[in-house]
């Protein structure tokens, strides 16, 4: 991660967050996202030392403003990680036309918006390094029926990463992670029943947002340099427990 810099989106909390302090260990330099400006994410941009960049990524205009600001206070961006996402639960028949698209405007449309904004400077500089991430949840034979419009939202972000890994290569790479249940504030809603599943997990429990970041930067890092439109599930052995 020395001598590069990596944009984070969603990086307020959660996996995000945790991406963005082990960046900064790692020697990165690191610009910090989220939806608006809040005391939290000043606070922790200064903890890392990080530029703080603000947007809404449903809205293109939006990001493309605040990633063309960004790109006047540091060099280059050499790595994106999109973390930022929703989870928006509705029973399929009952489920609303707005919350497929909050779900797919926010999880799909709001990566796509990010990395057509990032990527012309990436291709300018002939490099860089994308990783999106998805969900187990995205994975076909993992798609979750208590959840669709969600599940869709991440099956369409492993496509998006397979199509601009072709179409980007050699000068980016284009990734993704699949995680598992992660014990981020969301997890304290979970019921019983989402608690059990977690159990079948060959690992026996759900993983630290650090775990998830340690995949995520070394798919981003040229440690991964032969490695791109692939996504790697990080589930602890979840989707093959047979449970």
């Amino acid at each position: 991660m020395k001598n590069k810099t990596i944009l984070i989106t969603g990086s307020s909390r959660g996996i995000g967050a945790a991406v963005a302090r082990l960046a900064h260990e790692k020697g990165a330099k690191v610009i910090v996202h989220g939806k608006t400006m809040t005391k939290e994410l000043e606070d922790f941009a200064k903890s890392i030392n990080a530029v703080i960049c603000c947007f809404d990524v449903t809205n293109k205009e939006q990001v493309s403003k605040a990633i063309n600001e960004v790109l006047t206070q540091v060099p280059r961006i050499d790595i994106l990680v999109n973390s930022a996402g929703v989870v928006k639960v509705e029973p399929f028949i009952e489920a609303s036309d707005e919350n497929w698209l909050e779900n797919y405007q926010t999880n799909f449309l709001g990566t796509v918006h990010v990395i057509q904004s990032v990527l012309p400077s990436m291709l300018a500089n002939g490099y860089g390094s994308i990783v999106n991430v998805s969900s187990i949840r995205g994975e076909r034979t993992m798609a979750s029926n208590r959840g669709m419009a969600y599940s869709a939202s991440k099956a369409a972000v492993i496509n998006l990463t397979a199509g601009l890994a072709k179409e980007y290569a050699p000068a980016v790479r284009v990734n993704s992670v699949a995680p598992g249940f992660t014990l981020t504030d969301m997890s304290k809603t979970w019921n019983d029943t989402v608690r059990n599943q977690v159990k079948t997990a060959l690992l026996g429990r759900g993983a630290e947002p650090e775990e998830i970041a340690e995949a995520i930067l070394f798919l981003a890092s040229d440690k991964a340099s032969f490695i791109t439109g692939q996504t790697l599930d990080v589930d602890g052995g979840y989707e093959i427990s047979g449970k």
